[in-house]
């Protein structure tokens, strides 16, 4: 399974050794209040599950983002979207930080290595990103990222009338 570097995290798949640190991730309010609830420990292990049979099927998914010396800083990467997305078929790229991590770059760093990934080692022609639109540090790292607002869709797990259900879409396109 691929395993990336970059100056200040190890990016690599998720673990049953790293549920506990995963779903403190996945657990907390302040990481998840633009998601539709923070996760209970089983969810999140069954999430790094899930993620781990997509690493095993397609050869990428989101991954964890660890800190050289240990520790989990958060969850950054790959991953195709779900058939049901307006906008599918297509890959986005996704990221999660810890609170103590959050405001110091991890994400960009971390996704600018997992889109050369993409468009490098994985030859894809366009990767995806979402949000809410409450969410405007994902937005603007998306926009930082060289991504280009592409319209707005409903997302489709979340019932009419949810508060997240509106969602931002981006885009990027291989260079060249």
């Amino acid at each position: 399974m691929t395993v990336l570097g970059t100056p200040r995290l190890v990016l690599r798949p998720l673990e049953a050794a790293d549920d506990g640190e995963f779903a403190a991730l996945n657990g907390d309010a302040e990481v998840m209040r633009h998601f539709s609830a923070p996760l209970t420990r089983i969810e999140s292990d069954t999430m790094r599950a899930r993620l781990q049979a997509r690493w095993r099927e397609e050869g990428f998914a989101f991954a964890g983002a660890f800190l050289p010396e240990g520790g989990l800083a958060g969850m950054v990467g790959l991953m195709r979207v779900r058939p049901d997305m307006p906008f599918a078929p297509a890959v986005e790229i996704g990221w999660r930080i810890a609170v103590a991590h959050q405001r110091r770059g991890f994400a960009e760093e971390a996704a600018r290595a997992w889109i050369a990934h993409g468009f490098g080692a994985l030859g894809l022609g366009e990767i995806v990103a979402f949000t809410v639109p409450a969410n405007e540090p994902s937005w603007r790292l998306m926009e930082k990222l060289g991504m280009r607002r592409a319209g707005e869709f409903e997302h489709p797990a979340l019932p009419e009338g949810h508060a997240l259900r509106r969602h931002l879409l981006y885009r990027l396109a291989r260079p060249g």
